[in-house]
């Protein structure tokens, strides 16, 4: 088959031919159909995520459809549609996986990651990981759901029941988040880049009550920030546009350094929490939840062949909602 791979991090994917995956017992063998392009994804190619593998194929919001079921299958047959995520499988029996918060397991593997991910004609993935998908759905519109809804999702349920949000970095999973946010009753606040006149457009069109540039206060205080820029300078600064116990959520897998801060910032029973992969219970109350919504996920479509132009549109800050690599015309 054909996948995008990295042999070495810090060096673009390359078009390769690889031998086809074979699932394994409880794998199934997936035909890809899209994979959203995820700023994880950066990390792993910009050689910042130390668990990383390599070589590996990145990507881990996989739309495909089940090719063949291997041995121990119960969920899945051929011609099901299925989301694979970030979060590949867990060892199920330390103290973590038994008490629900498998996100947390130190013997995780990751999708695109420590185990190759669906830049790719095909894939295999752990059934018990796999989620089903709606079929009424564009498969380019719902393959941002599988890590951006789902971390978005994990974070605003970590900012409770905060009235006011915040949304530091208003990209894929922030466009996605403040729609969920809106369908509850929430005020959204959306910082961006410098004076990013088309994101905060993006974000107004969405249902913010008020858009702005990340170093600006918004015009009333809030009760939780949601950060998805990796941006560790970001954190003083919500800190002080959230009131006395509120919350703020860093979303992100990696983060630049946190600056120093007066304690002044974080007295008055603030919090800094992070949250850290997903569990499937996430991934079950979001997918179940999203075309209730409904969630309208906005995407840039690119052939598989192009995941480097992706990701470099990504990094530079120019995709309005979130890219998508699709196989609708694999050339071979």
């Amino acid at each position: 088959m054909k996948a995008m791979v990295l042999r070495t991090p810090r060096s673009p994917l390359e078009r390769l031919n690889v031998v086809d995956p074979r699932p394994g017992f409880g794998q199934l063998l997936l035909e890809v159909h899209a994979c959203g392009v995820c700023r994880t994804d950066l990390h792993v190619v910009d050689g910042e995520l130390p668990q990383a593998h390599s070589p590996i194929i990145p990507g881990h919001e996989i739309v495909a459809t089940v090719v063949q079921a291997g041995a121990g299958i119960e969920a899945f047959a051929p011609g099901d549609r299925v989301g694979v995520p970030w979060l590949a499988s867990t060892c199920g029996v330390c103290d973590y996986c038994r008490e629900g918060r498998e996100n947390l397991c130190d013997r995780a593997q990751f999708t695109g990651c420590t185990v190759d991910g669906g830049y790719a004609d095909y894939a295999v993935a752990d059934q018990r990981f796999c989620f089903a998908l709606p079929s009424d759905t564009p498969v380019s519109e719902i393959a941002p759901w599988l890590c951006a809804g789902l971390i978005g999702y994990r974070a605003l349920r970590a900012a409770g029941d905060a009235r006011r949000v915040g949304i530091y970095g208003f990209g894929a999973a922030a466009h996605i988040v403040a729609q969920v946010a809106r369908h509850e009753g929430r005020e959204v606040f959306a910082f961006t880049r410098g004076d990013d006149a088309a994101a905060q457009h993006f974000a107004l069109s969405l249902g913010a009550a008020w858009a702005g540039a990340s170093d600006e206060a918004p015009p009333e205080m809030l009760d939780a920030a949601i950060l998805f820029a990796p941006v560790g300078a970001l954190v003083p600064l919500a800190l002080a546009n959230v009131v006395k116990g509120g919350s703020v959520v860093c979303a992100g897998i990696h983060m630049s350094d946190i600056p120093s801060f007066p304690y002044a910032l974080l007295w008055g029973e603030r919090r800094v929490v992070s949250v850290a992969n997903l569990t499937r219970r996430d991934g079950a109350e979001f997918i179940a939840l999203a075309p209730k919504i409904p969630i309208r996920t906005h995407v840039v479509e690119y052939p598989m062949a192009q995941a480097n132009e992706a990701l470099t549109a990504l990094r530079n800050g120019t995709i309005s909602g979130a890219a998508v690599l699709t196989n609708a015309a694999r050339d071979g």
